[in-house]
């Protein structure tokens, strides 16, 4: 129901704003969608691929930002770790791995596919379906073809940063570790925005708030 136009969301969704709020979280936060989201039209198997790819990338873009005025950063302090030093790194690498992940979700699910299949008519589902059944498995292949080189490249940077810079190794897993509980704890607060806007858009008594719908649309992006 997420997806639906204006109109078709006036006559078909009647959620409160907490089950529409629950529905973003099954979506957004990646643990939930992951192992606990059993009702959606995505493959298990590139679902746990997804999980498995974000945490590889995250861990990448953390070293990347290891730049030579962080290591001196390091050195003054005589390898205490600073966490204000560290948190616009530490935010940079969870918008950018946050960014990347929805464009590869979008390349990679076949969720909107299949609800793209279900909207036609039956004479024209049985004619789509064959296409979109070829343009799902040629997605897929595609995904893993790309993230597997991709996984080979973050092990063979994270090989040789660790090996060269090794008492940097702490403050990377740190830094991981921070950043990877950050992601798992905004959702619950970037999905409360979506249902500000939907839910009075679609509650209204002139039912002629399309604009605030397309907002809250254009959010749950996010």
């Amino acid at each position: 129901m997420n997806s639906l136009s204006y109109k078709e969301a006036l006559k078909v969704d009647k959620r409160t704003y907490l089950e529409y709020y629950c529905s973003l979280l099954r979506l957004k936060h990646s643990i939930i969608f992951t192992f606990y989201t059993y009702t959606d039209y995505n493959i298990k198997v590139v679902k746990i691929s997804l999980f498995v790819f974000s945490f590889s990338f995250n861990y990448t873009v953390n070293a990347l930002f290891f730049t030579e005025s962080a290591m001196h950063k390091i050195y003054k302090d005589k390898g205490e770790f600073d966490f204000i030093y560290q948190i616009p790194q530490i935010l940079y690498s969870l918008v950018i791995n946050t960014v990347i992940m929805i464009i590869v979700k979008y390349l990679s699910l076949c969720e909107s596919n299949l609800l793209e299949l279900k909207k036609e008519k039956e004479k024209k589902r049985k004619q789509k379906s064959s296409k979109i059944i070829k343009c799902i498995i040629i997605k897929n292949n595609l995904y893993f073809i790309i993230s597997l080189l991709f996984l080979l490249f973050f092990w063979y940077f994270l090989s040789c940063f660790c090996a060269v810079y090794h008492n940097t190794q702490l403050f990377l897993i740190k830094d991981l570790l921070i950043n990877f509980a950050l992601s798992l704890i905004t959702p619950f607060f970037i999905c409360l925005l979506p249902g500000i806007f939907r839910i009075p858009a679609l509650r209204s008594l002139k039912k002629d708030n399309k604009f605030l719908y397309t907002i809250s649309k254009v959010a749950q992006i996010i």
